[in-house]
């Protein structure tokens, strides 16, 4: 407060006289100088409101967002469903096989080696960066990249609770309690990750402890208050890129023409929860308005099934010509089997939404590529439409798309899709061949495959398109065939692959989170194998001395670090990792009949279970 009045009254002078008239008056003690001050404390105290115009963000701590009056009110909330249906049943059976002493002791092992590495990054966290959003885990220090409000504090609760580390828990809780959720130092927040990684982060600690932390959900709910500005225009879709300050003035604020699929169509989860525990209708509304759209669009797209990953919410057109389950499109289709239980079955229409996705899926999106081991695999890739309205895959691989598989051995169970489940199996074993293919033992962000057997001229044609030559010019006119095996050589590209697009690694979840679902769904103990071995690999080429770091190129054999660690790597890609070999019988943790795990691998007691 000292340094806003100080600024106030420096501003007030400089109005007054110019900048060195204000710095004059300020230095001379003339006789008016103590009333005026006096005065303008009293103003200040009386409206606590800061003096200056300025519009810096710390003005707006007083925005009681609850009671800030809407531009367009809602009367007519849409009420929770009160019932459901019977949902079957997802986990396996796991209390008909027995586990031998040899079994449980390397599985264990497994399991404190995991915690062992969550506890060295999370002490790097709290040493170098904590309450800031990121730690850097090279260099030290620290990085605020969503809010600045403690993004890997407020991801890792959950993490903390379930690893049973207590006292580190309750120092966290601590700490989120003192955080203000009315107010940001950044002038734009983004509505979709402050969703998943807050909201969510708190509802799953207030949840996962049995609500014994009470300001946990109070802290959620200021913070979803906040955000709640966001969906106050015309149609109640919400400003995904939101200038926060601007609400808090009452400047009219409308959704963009260009929004991206999963910033709108990933919020359910979140707020028809944060809805159950408070009672409040108002965060499911605002969602179950979108959804209704969603159902209407859905076959009127380019591609009818899917939604393009560019959504005019200004307008509501979804005319855009591009579809994926990969980037910018991802948990918006992951939330429709989840909205379905967290709702226990009562909007029928998650269910619907999320098999007519996957019907359109299964022909133009999945793919089988060609591979050196000719396994049958799987791959989720992207479309859009030919000048002459044909759908044209682009078989490019995500590490994004590996939540896919997991999704799909959901969906078999709660909507009795058998033949999903296979289909779930041949994509994780994608993803699975796609981290064992690389020196690094690592999965890259992008890259390209091939779905037939024209492998080498596939090659040169995407290489040549790309203006890549051989330097070698004595094939110039040699067969796509050679020209394409020199082209590979020269750009570096690993069999099986066409090209590399993006190489990093950045301490991705999707591979593991699928592998955790397979293994809980199936009971087969050859996905705990795979996620050793890729658990070997990961921590061989991240860990630090302070945490554990991205990394740039996986086609090395040890590759080069990059300084960031985003806070998922506590919140889902550890968790994975050590839900995997934890006892689904002897404690149960995070069954998948009782919890449903938001797109930041959050947990949220499904209310049949409660």
């Amino acid at each position: 407060m000292r340094r806003i009045l100080s600024s106030s009254l420096f501003q007030f002078f400089a109005d007054v006289g110019g900048v060195g008239a204000g710095r004059a008056m300020l230095s001379r003690r003339r006789f008016w100088l103590a009333p005026a001050i006096f005065f303008l404390i009293v103003i200040y105290f009386v409206t606590k409101r800061p003096l200056s115009s300025g519009s810096d963000s710390r003005h707006y701590g007083n925005v009681r967002w609850q009671k800030r009056p809407a531009r367009y009110p809602i009367s007519d909330y849409t009420a929770l469903p009160k019932t459901g249906t019977a949902i079957p049943r997802i986990q396996f059976d796991f209390s008909s096989r027995t586990e031998s002493p040899k079994e449980k002791t390397l599985r264990l092992s497994r399991r404190q080696k995991i915690k062992d590495a969550f506890i060295h990054a999370w002490s790097g966290y709290t040493k170098h960066a904590f309450g800031k959003d990121e730690v850097r885990p090279i260099n030290g220090g620290y990085r605020n990249s969503f809010g600045g409000w403690g993004a890997t504090l407020v991801d890792s609760l959950d993490t903390l609770w379930l690893m049973g580390l207590r006292e580190e828990f309750v120092e966290a809780v601590d700490a989120v309690e003192k955080i203000d959720f009315t107010t940001n130092t950044e002038k734009d927040l983004n509505v979709f990750e402050t969703t998943i990684r807050y909201i969510g982060g708190l509802l799953s600690a207030y949840d996962l402890s049995e609500r014994r932390y009470e300001s946990l959900l109070t802290k959620a709910t200021e913070l979803a208050d906040m955000l709640y500005a966001a969906f106050d225009t015309p149609n109640h879709f919400p400003v995904c890129r939101w200038d926060w300050r601007k609400a808090a003035a009452g400047v009219q604020l409308v959704p963009s023409d260009y929004t991206l699929l999963a910033e709108v169509g990933s919020l359910s989860v979140e707020f028809t929860r944060l809805s159950q525990l408070t009672g409040d209708p108002k965060y499911y509304d605002v969602i179950a308005r979108i959804s209704k759209h969603m159902v209407d669009a859905q076959d009127k797209t380019l591609l009818p099934g899917l939604w393009p990953t560019i959504v005019n919410t200004r307008d509501l057109k979804w005319d855009f010509n591009h579809f994926t389950f990969g980037g910018m499109a991802d948990s918006t289709y992951e939330y429709l089997p989840k909205e379905y239980l967290l709702l226990n079955g009562a909007d029928q229409s998650y269910g619907l939404m999320y098999e007519r996705a996957i019907t359109t899926a299964e022909e133009h999106l999945f793919f089988r590529p060609m591979i050196p081991t000719n396994a049958p695999v799987l791959f989720s890739g992207t479309t859009s439409l030919t000048e002459q309205g044909h759908p044209s895959l682009d078989p490019q691989g995500q590490h994004l798309t590996c939540f896919t598989a997991g999704m799909l051995a959901i969906g078999s169970k709660i909507f009795d899709r058998p033949n999903d489940l296979h289909t779930a199996k041949q994509l994780l074993d994608g993803c699975i061949w796609a981290y064992n293919a690389t020196p690094s033992g690592l999965m890259p962000e992008t890259f390209h495959v091939w779905d037939d057997d024209r492998y080498y001229a596939a090659i040169a044609a995407r290489h040549t398109d790309s203006d890549e030559q051989p330097s070698d010019p004595s094939v110039s006119d040699a067969s796509p065939v050679e020209h394409g095996k020199l082209l590979a050589k020269q750009n570096g590209v690993i069999p099986g692959f066409t090209a590399h697009g993006d190489n990093r690694y950045i301490l991705r979840p999707e591979a593991i989170e699928s592998i955790f679902i397979l293994y809980r769904v199936t009971g087969d103990t050859a996905y705990q194998e795979a996620a050793w071995r890729m658990w070997e690999a990961i921590d061989r080429a991240t860990k630090t001395k302070i945490a554990n770091a991205a990394i740039f190129d996986v086609r090395m054999k040890i590759p080069l670090q990059s300084d960031r660690m985003e806070s998922f790597w506590l919140a889902e890609t550890l968790k994975y990792f050590w839900l995997v070999f934890g006892d689904p019988v002897g404690d149960g943790e995070v069954d998948l009949d009782e919890w449903v795990l938001n797109t930041e691998a959050h947990p949220f007691r499904r209310p049949t279970a409660a």
